[in-house]
């Protein structure tokens, strides 16, 4: 009986420990944003202007107002939008890549250069040529995502074991069945990892994107905030997009997770 229990409390005491160890890092790092407002800068404007317990109210204020939930609408919608064109545009690409060798030769190089490119280089001309607005903003959340889409496609394709398309090919499969019954499938986890990864990407450059003109999003209300000299609500907009993206990047691994069957 004794050993039963035991064995049944194990994994309860390592779910608690993993939801411990970083309960006990956010509590840390709160602890040193106090230190460092309340202590190392206490002389200086930080503790009226970025200490937690304003920033706290601040918080509280936006979220019973909706000021921060309409702004997260408008930058949610721009990154669905955005990360559709990549996967819209990545997959085909990635499966050209990874299925056809003379096209990874002729485009291996162009792409690994425009991926080095930071998206944010291109908010000039992304502006001269879009104009103002929602436009601009799109594509560069769109080019900054199609990088990871293409490369982990092209990868999956590239992993693929020939046995299995030797096997749809004996069993008289065509070429849409070979793509949906064994290409597809096989690329589905590469593809997850690859919008993950984006995801990623995607919430570097939207904040500073939303800075282009748009009259909503949470970039916009970062200046917003700024030129109101409104200090606490910039400071709780920065940890509310914190939140948000840390929820996007669970919600991506937990799907991929859920289709590893982990």
């Amino acid at each position: 009986m004794s050993d039963r229990f035991f064995a049944s409390a194990r994994p309860v005491g390592a779910a608690l420990l993993g939801v411990a160890w970083p309960v006990l890092g956010l509590l840390l790092t709160l602890g040193l944003w106090w230190l460092g407002v309340h202590v190392w800068g206490r002389d200086s404007l930080m503790a009226a202007r970025f200490a937690p317990e304003q920033t706290w109210d601040a918080a509280i204020e936006l979220a019973r107002n909706g000021d921060i939930w309409l702004h997260a609408r408008y930058s949610l919608q721009r990154v669905g939008l955005g990360l559709l064109i990549a996967t819209l545009v990545g997959v085909p690409v990635g499966l050209l890549v990874g299925s056809w060798p003379a096209f990874n030769r002729l485009t291996s190089a162009t792409f690994q250069f425009l991926r080095m490119i930071s998206p944010l280089s291109w908010m000039p001309l992304a502006v001269m040529a879009l104009g103002v607005g929602e436009a601009p903003v799109v594509f560069l959340i769109a080019f900054a995502a199609v990088w990871p889409i293409v490369l982990n496609v092209a990868s999956g394709i590239q992993a693929i074991d020939p046995l299995w398309l030797t096997l749809a090919d004996s069993l008289g499969a065509n070429r849409w069945e070979r793509l949906w019954r064994v290409t597809v499938p096989a690329i589905a986890t590469h593809l997850l990892t690859g919008i993950r990864l984006a995801i990623g990407l995607i919430w570097v450059v939207l904040v500073p994107a939303e800075m282009l003109g748009v009259q909503a999003g949470l970039g916009y209300f970062i200046l917003d905030t700024r030129d109101r000299m409104a200090y606490p609500e910039l400071m709780a907009t920065i940890l509310f997009i914190g939140l948000l993206g840390f929820a996007l990047d669970w919600l991506a691994r937990v799907v991929h997770r859920r289709w590893n069957g982990v």
